[in-house]
């Protein structure tokens, strides 16, 4: 597909200074110029949608005031270079006020000047681009088809559930087992809403030490503890006009919760270290594998914030309560790391299949995915067969007597060791091995060769 021209209007009633600049911006051969002597002239080409425009301050027909103004009510994706003899201050601000991009006056370096305008507008207007590109490829990759996939009745029901919290900003709480996927629905919640072009944050409560969180969330001010050397933003702040997911919600100490319920009713927030209040406008999201009325019974967690987070309660089932969503997922895990690490499309046996289906996944969906990566490494064919997969990864360990296995062995023995413990989760091994997952991968394959 041909990328479309960039395309610059000149407006210039001086036929020499009309050429100047006409012939000044088709020195860039990426440039399409197209030029007018009027006012009435250009508005009947306005809709041919030029990147830029550039206008002579003093028209025969018309100001460059009101044709500024014409051309930011039919469309304010145009930027508007003024260009004018006369250089009055007030003019230019009223003028940059009315959303004129830059006023140039004519003068000598207003070939340079000029150039680099449209240089910078053009960067501007290609970097817009590539946000807005980027974003809808965020909403696609977080669409509920590619993000919550499954058929069965269980997951169809929190999909309904996801478009229940769509239309409106109600606390959503994400409970379920580590695994099933709590960040994923509070994304895709993010991303299919109204919020979603504002930012979406995440604070893992349970990963933060409990003498930062407050920081992390409220942010602080300069000095105002030890090692505070700047004002920093807190993730209140950061998710202002977004969604603020707050994961792990129930390990959060009970000494703080009395600081986020205030935040929560009063829409704003306090730095540490200052009295002034900052207000805030984010849709809290929150997430937790604990039963949090339980928590509250136990006296662990607030019963006000308990009811304050009372929104729309969304349950994750556990993979093995999803019917036959389990081959579903596999399929799909297996095709995306295929195509990511460029490997032929393999598939699951029929044995192999009954070995997945057998299985409970205690660590759900991330342990599935863990398992079927894995497979996929260590497989020599086109179809994985029961043994690449790796459920029970001790399982092909016996006791050797001291002294018996070599180093690798024994390299492999802990890695194995490791997964298990892990289910099978290749990345928290590797984080606790103090080793790469490429290396992880190559041992467990030369095993195999």
């Amino acid at each position: 597909m041909t990328e479309k021209p960039f395309k610059i209007f000149v407006v210039e009633d001086s036929e020499w200074y009309n050429r100047l600049l006409v012939h000044t911006l088709s020195l860039n051969p990426d440039y399409e110029i197209k030029s007018f002597f009027n006012g009435k002239d250009l508005l009947k080409s306005l809709h041919e949608s030029p990147d830029i425009i550039t206008l002579d301050y003093k028209l025969p027909d018309t100001t460059g005031l009101e044709l500024l103004t014409r051309i930011r009510d039919e469309n304010g994706d145009i930027q508007v270079i003024l260009i004018s003899e006369q250089g009055d201050i007030d003019t230019v601000v009223s003028l940059l006020k009315l959303g004129a991009y830059d006023y140039i006056t004519k003068s000598d370096d207003i070939k340079d000047r000029l150039l680099n305008t449209v240089k910078n507008i053009r960067n501007g207007i290609g970097l817009k681009k590539e946000i807005i590109t980027l974003r809808k490829e965020i909403q696609q990759k977080y669409s509920f088809s590619n993000t919550i996939i499954g058929e069965s009745r269980a997951i169809k029901s929190v999909h309904d559930l996801i478009s229940k919290a769509l239309s409106t900003n109600i606390t959503v709480v994400i409970s379920g087992e580590t695994g099933t996927g709590k960040e994923l629905v509070a994304k895709a919640i993010h991303y299919n809403s109204g919020r979603k072009d504002k930012a979406f944050v995440t604070v893992n409560v349970a990963a933060i030490p409990s003498e930062l969180i407050e920081s992390e969330l409220f942010g602080h001010e300069k000095g105002a503890f030890t090692g505070a050397t700047a004002r920093r933003t807190g993730r209140f702040e950061e998710a202002d006009g977004g969604t603020l997911f707050l994961d792990e919600i129930g390990e959060m100490e009970i000494s703080l919760q009395s600081k986020l319920l205030r935040a929560l009713q009063e829409k704003e927030i306090v730095r540490i270290g200052s009295n002034k209040p900052v207000k805030t406008d984010c849709r809290i999201v929150v997430a937790t594998n604990k039963n949090l009325k339980e928590e509250v019974r136990k006296g662990k967690f607030r019963e006000d914030l308990y009811y304050r987070l009372l929104g729309l309660p969304i349950e994750l089932p556990p993979l093995r309560e999803r019917e036959n969503d389990v081959l579903i997922l596999a399929g799909f895990f297996i095709g995306r790391f295929c195509a990511e690490n460029k490997i032929p499309l393999k598939k699951l046996s029929l044995a192999s299949q009954k070995k997945i289906i057998s299985h409970t996944f205690p660590g759900n969906v991330r342990e599935l995915k863990s398992i079927v990566e894995l497979a996929v490494t260590l497989s020599d064919n086109n179809e994985l067969e029961p043994y690449d997969i790796l459920i029970d990864a001790a399982d092909s360990f016996y006791e050797e007597p001291a002294g018996s296995l070599t180093l690798r062995q024994y390299e492999i023995k802990i890695i194995k060791s490791t997964l298990k413990k892990n289910n099978n989760d290749i990345r928290a091994a590797a984080e606790i091995l103090d080793i790469g997952v490429s290396t992880i991968y190559r041992i467990l394959k030369d095993e195999r060769d």
